[in-house]
């Protein structure tokens, strides 16, 4: 008997990708649960709206700390897509974020103030500390994988895990300023350059723009990310076409320690100028939700990010402005990156109208 093929052609109309569904459907969800939440949990929910939807963007200040924001999450969660991309996923962000800006803070503290020439050149070494420490942090991970077989899920969040109580008593002993009255570092002689002061928006936010440029080139446009891609998508595939999937696994981790760690270099050395306890704030974290979000394609991530920052944002400035308790807004944020777990695997056909065509000799 035989089977004829049938073509399916799509009279009028257009399908949105099942892929781009999930993504939409996880911003619309996130800000209709938001608003729901301010309108029966706020004192008075006209002043949280406005706050929450224009706070960020209200004035200099406001708007270059939200693209600040915007701009760390944009690196570490490239970070987290290289290794989705590689087979592999990395649950130690956080601490690797953390240990980076250290290693990068232990550097930046033995310089004082100096010219541009060598300011330049520490900042490059404080940058090369930190990717170093957060790279041998993921790379670990993988090695584990491909030589032991330890699930990368668990040795990547345990090591993360292991190395912040350490880095939190170096903070607060050994490198903690004694005239201060934080549990932080003092502040450094060198930092990133501000592009909009008053604000934190520094160089950080066109280092990240460029990286994800570069990581959709190669992803998309080298051979060496076709095959990395394949490897990490399909590794029964990739042996059937001589590709060892394995052999993507190290540099997966590695990478996306890497940007990591320069995630916790652009935190200290352009946000803050210091290194306090705590600095990576859940950083970590977010940037596992914006690259779900964005299904692990490198220029997605900036609309994801840019929505993710502002909702973050916005949950902060909701809080400022006293209509919003601080459990609340981690409500929030905690429910934005469940719903980032949505996937959609069917497309969305907007026009109903599709026509099915047989071939010749066929049955239509």
């Amino acid at each position: 008997m035989i089977n004829f093929k049938r073509r399916y052609i799509m009279r009028s109309g257009f399908a949105i990708p099942g892929v781009f569904m999930g993504a939409l459907l996880s911003v619309v969800s996130a800000v209709i649960l938001t608003v729901v939440i301010i309108v029966t949990a706020a004192s008075d929910p006209g002043v949280t709206l406005r706050a929450f939807f224009t706070g960020p963007w209200s004035g200099p200040w406001f708007f270059g700390n939200t693209l600040d924001g915007i701009g760390l999450l944009l690196t570490a969660s490239l970070g987290i897509v290289l290794s989705f991309r590689g087979g592999c996923f990395n649950l130690g962000g956080e601490g690797q974020i953390y240990l980076g800006g250290l290693a990068a803070s232990v550097i930046l503290l033995l310089a004082p103030a100096a010219s541009v020439t060598v300011a330049f050149g520490l900042l490059c070494l404080a940058a090369l500390a930190a990717i170093v420490s957060g790279g041998l942090m993921g790379a670990l991970s993988g090695v584990l994988k491909k030589r032991f077989r330890a699930n990368e899920l668990i040795t990547s969040f345990l090591i993360s895990a292991a190395i912040t109580p350490a880095a939190d008593y170096l903070i607060a002993g050994p490198l903690r300023d004694p005239q201060g009255s934080l549990m932080a570092t003092g502040r450094f002689g060198i930092t990133l350059p501000r592009l909009l002061p008053p604000s934190n928006l520094s160089l950080s936010f066109i280092f990240a723009l460029v990286l994800i440029y570069l990581g959709h080139v190669f992803i998309y446009r080298t051979v060496w990310g076709y095959r990395y891609k394949v490897a990490g998508s399909a590794p029964d595939f990739a042996r059937y076409g001589g590709i060892d999937p394995e052999r993507c696994w190290v540099p997966a981790m590695g990478v996306s320690g890497a940007l990591n760690g320069l995630t916790g270099f652009f935190a200290v050395a352009g946000t803050y100028g210091l290194c306090h306890q705590g600095f990576s704030g859940g950083l970590g974290w977010n940037a596992i939700a914006v690259a779900l979000i964005a299904r692990n394609r490198p220029l997605a991530l900036i609309p994801a990010a840019f929505i993710f920052g502002w909702l973050k944002a916005g949950s902060d400035s909701a809080l400022l402005s006293r209509g919003l308790s601080f459990e609340t807004t981690a409500f929030i944020q905690a429910a934005v990156l469940i719903l980032a777990t949505i996937q959609f695997s069917t497309p969305l056909v907007i026009g109903n109208r599709v026509s099915r065509q047989g071939v010749p000799g066929g049955k239509p």
